[in-house]
């Protein structure tokens, strides 16, 4: 046996006797052991695919005789069976196109509920289902079947997507998904799939008699006297035959850890990949609903009551799990470390709490990292939860330099020689607040022609026919790319220049016509062979939120050319980049980057200058706003503040009652931001002098806020209390997809929408990720 256990350790890595946690590991555990808490464990400090820290303590069994705990000690995982197997399967199918997160579960499950269940994948997974914790033992049950019967009808208490409740029967749910869907059994599935191309040699439900030694006994069996030993001691599983989505697996502290390595290999240990890296990426990031303060990946636990085995020094952003027998896992991508601590503190009997001992463990093993692996850093957000929309926690820049900052600094050194047509408004101006086309005159480059957006050069224009103009401070020719419908560059446009450069701010949505003013030229510059410059400027609302459907090549159109979400996260050199590759355009694109940005910087941490980016777009509050209430004013009657002193920022009509519309959003919880009745007059067509009655929107957290979860819960409270009034699909365009706005004009709950759209949603930042450039 013992030649066999250090064979079976030797793959692990050796352990590090200089690791500098070791004594207050040993400490702790062996204060629990002395202390009654548990009996003994297992725990495995892991990192860089080397194992810091490997100690048994204590005793496997107290009862009916003691024995001595060994490293090779096999453990009931219980709910790490959630993981470690059913999860993994859902990654394998999911990988393989069987398993869609936003499908509803009776898509996979017909009987469901009786067929009729807007419960999905991802509410089983986070926990958002509305299921009790667990369904009853009563009447009595037997077999696998009988239990999955009894988790398909368990009726819900909430509805979806409302309330976080670890639930058993979610799992149990998608152990038998998976079994359908792979066609076979869940432990034969995971087995040949995952556990054994891992070398996980002891990992398995319903262990044989021969290993029956080496498995820590658990709780006393009420009926035998004697504990249940190689018994899955949770009561459902156990009643279901030993093989469950929820619990029944069996493991050792090794094999976890080469499951652990795994996950930190996104998908490969030791050059065997079992599964891709955007799956693992997909699945440990969050997915639990915006609104909600629980972070939950798919399966995996992030930040919620559950993760006390995180410690208080491993960052957001790290996951794991534990289990009601004693089991508990936590790895951490950022300092690419892991710690797993096994016991089965259910032995002799249950009734103890392991959360201050998991947490202390977890806090040691991060502590002690951060010593001996220099350069690594616990505290922070790593870049697979910036991706998922949650900003790192850095201090403002105040020193942000923008592609004309840079090329400036440059002397336009890559512009000299050549005949420069300037796409640019009044917000291409630099660090000191000069125009650019001022700058680069005065550096000696020939800036022969200018080019103006919707707004005009000056951005004070408000309507569709914006003519071509002469720049009073220099003379030169100013052509409108916003003039009754002429949105491109023409060869007579172009016949004075050779290379073009764009230099604008946007405010980061589709429907914000500086994006296709830029996509557009671009593509004309592609087939004239011009080269093309952009300019970078941030993002204003960060990098890293992403929101809203996105559009249907059908709705294409000035207001949205490209498809994207209402809200893509994107600098305009990163949207040109994507384009200039997804079109295949092949222009000879030149992004000048910026310098000192970071995705998660909202404007008011760049230390850069507002100005107005058009007639009605004053402030960083109204774009914050912008992406939910604009994507609703076409609707005739319906003002978004337009021509008053705060646009973007109210709504208003004849016919709302601002003291009942408010109630009506504030009741429905929206994260991030409260309503409150306000009365305005606008200024401008097509509601011009007409008092109207609406609410006002206050962003009290910006980072949990949705601008387009807004623009939906508007649009449900409008068609709730004013039937009729507010007509959606004069909004098409700007919504951009067909089902959203069909949903929306079924009256379909916005949380159920902004789940639908999670998918498309997740495979947008997917496909944008090669272009990122900051």
């Amino acid at each position: 046996m013992r030649v066999l256990l250090l064979v079976a350790c030797a793959g692990l890595g050796l352990a590090q006797e200089t690791f500098s946690g070791s004594v207050a590991l040993d400490a702790a555990v062996d204060e629990a052991v002395r202390d009654g808490l548990i009996p003994g464990a297992v725990l495995i400090v892991g990192h860089d695919g080397k194992i810091l820290h490997r100690k048994a303590y204590g005793s496997r069994a107290l009862v009916p005789a003691r024995e001595a705990m060994t490293l090779d000690t096999i453990f009931d995982l219980a709910s790490l069976t959630k993981v470690i197997a059913t999860t993994s399967g859902a990654m394998k199918i999911f990988e393989e196109g069987k398993l869609r997160l936003s499908d509803k579960v009776t898509d996979y499950l017909p009987e469901f509920q009786g067929g009729k269940s807007d419960i999905t994948i991802r509410d089983l997974m986070t926990h958002f289902s509305g299921f009790r914790p667990d369904f009853d033992l009563d009447p009595p049950f037997s077999g696998y079947e009988a239990g999955i019967h009894r988790a398909l009808i368990e009726k819900p208490q909430n509805p979806p997507g409302v309330r976080f409740v670890y639930s058993d029967t979610n799992f149990i749910l998608m152990g038998e998904i998976v079994r359908r869907k792979s066609g076979k059994p869940l432990d034969a599935f995971t087995r040949e799939e995952i556990f054994t191309p891992l070398g996980m040699v002891d990992t398995q439900f319903r262990p044989p008699a021969s290993l029956r030694a080496r498995i820590a006994p658990t709780e006393i069996d009420a009926a035998t006297g004697e504990p249940f030993r190689g018994v899955v001691h949770d009561p459902r599983a156990r009643l279901m035959g030993g093989v469950a989505g929820h619990a029944g697996l069996f493991s050792t502290a090794g094999d976890l850890s080469r499951f652990a390595e795994m996950m930190l290999g996104m998908g490969t240990r030791d050059t065997v990949r079992v599964l891709s890296p955007l799956t693992v990426r997909k699945f440990t990031s969050p997915e639990t609903p915006p609104d909600q303060p629980v972070l939950r990946g798919l399966g995996w636990d992030i930040d919620s009551s559950y993760s006390s085995n995180r410690g208080e020094l491993f960052p957001i952003g790290s996951y794991g799990h534990t289990g009601f027998t004693g089991t508990s896992m936590w790895i951490d991508p950022a300092t690419n470390s892991y710690v797993i601590l096994l016991t089965n503190f259910v032995h002799p009997k249950a009734g103890k709490s392991l959360t201050a001992l998991r947490s202390r463990i977890a806090t040691i093993a991060a502590a002690a990292i951060g010593v001996d692996a220099p350069g690594v850093s616990v505290v922070g957000y790593n870049e697979t939860m910036e991706g998922a929309g949650v900003r790192r926690m850095i201090a403002p820049n105040h020193h942000v330099l923008t592609g004309l900052d840079v090329l400036e600094q440059d002397k336009f050194a890559a512009l000299k020689g050549k005949r420069i047509g300037l796409i640019t408004n009044q917000s291409g101006f630099d660090q000191n607040g000069r125009r650019g086309v001022d700058a680069m005159r005065d550096a000696g480059v020939e800036v022969t022609t200018l080019f103006s957006p919707e707004h005009g050069l000056t951005g004070k224009e408000d309507r569709q026919d914006v003519a071509d103009a002469k720049d009073a401070a220099t003379g030169l020719p100013v052509w409108s790319l916003h003039y009754n419908g002429r949105y491109r560059l023409t060869p007579e446009m172009t016949h004075n220049v050779d290379a073009l450069v764009f230099d604008i701010q946007d405010v980061g949505a589709r429907f914000f016509t500086y994006s296709c003013t830029m996509l557009y030229a671009l593509e004309e510059a592609s087939k004239a062979k011009l080269p093309f410059y952009v300019l970078d400027r941030p993002n204003p609302v960060t990098g890293t939120h992403v929101e809203g459907p996105l559009l249907d090549d059908d709705l294409q159109s000035f207001i949205g050319c490209y498809a994207m979400p209402i809200r893509h996260g994107l600098t305009l050199g990163e949207l040109a980049t994507m384009a200039n590759g997804e079109r295949h355009w092949n222009a000879d694109l030149h992004v000048v980057k910026m310098k000192n940005w970071s995705r998660g910087d909202w404007f008011d941490s760049t230390g850069l200058s507002w100005i107005d980016l058009s007639p009605n777009m004053r402030s960083l509050n109204a774009a914050t706003l912008y992406f939910g209430l604009a994507m609703l004013e076409y609707g005739k009657g319906y003002s978004v503040g337009r021509g008053t002193d705060s646009p973007f920022e109210q709504i208003g009509a004849e016919w709302i009652h601002g003291v009942e519309l408010a109630r009506f959003l504030n009741e429905r919880s929206i994260p991030g931001v409260r309503a409150y009745a306000t009365r305005f007059t606008p200024a401008v067509p097509p509601l011009k002098d007409l008092p109207l009655e609406g609410v006002r929107f206050v962003v009290v957290n910006r980072e949990q806020f949705s601008s387009v979860r807004l623009g939906l819960e508007v649009a449900y409270a409008l068609g709730k209390l004013y039937p009729g009034k507010l007509d959606i699909e004069s909004c098409r365009r700007l919504i951009g997809n067909r089902k959203v706005v069909d949903s929306i004009k079924s009256g379909d709950d916005p949380r159920a929408i902004e789940q639908r759209i999670e998918a498309e949603l997740s495979a947008f930042e997917e496909r944008r990720r090669p272009y990122l450039l900051y």
